[in-house]
């Protein structure tokens, strides 16, 4: 996960995310923001899904995806003020942003036994 630097959600933990850039795929962008903002490159496993998130200004929709990396150290960058992973166990005592524990919850089905 990292720990957004700037706002939205500044000083929050999520998923590694951004804007679709012209000409990208939604998949596309989560593999660019991960490597971006954690250095990893990652294969997308599938979607998890599709989030709201509702602002004061404007609606944010979040695609939120599944995946694996084998590459080595996590490490902020971007925009990111950390980057470090996680257990399971005690997520729920972390500053998270909206959506970020129930989109991991539900990545579980992903990972085989």
């Amino acid at each position: 996960m990292v720990k957004r630097g700037r706002p939205p959600g500044k000083d929050y933990w999520s998923l590694p995310g951004g804007k679709v850039e012209n000409g990208e795929t939604v998949e596309q962008t989560a593999s660019r923001e991960v490597l971006e903002e954690t250095g990893l490159t990652v294969q997308l496993l599938g979607l998890i899904g599709v989030f709201t998130v509702a602002s004061t200004e404007v609606d944010y929709r979040i695609s939120c995806f599944a995946a694996m990396s084998d590459a080595g150290a996590i490490k902020p960058g971007d925009d990111a003020a950390d980057a470090a992973w996680f257990s399971l166990v005690g997520l729920e005592t972390l500053k998270l942003a909206p959506n970020t524990l129930e989109a991991i919850l539900q990545s579980q089905r992903f990972i085989k036994a």
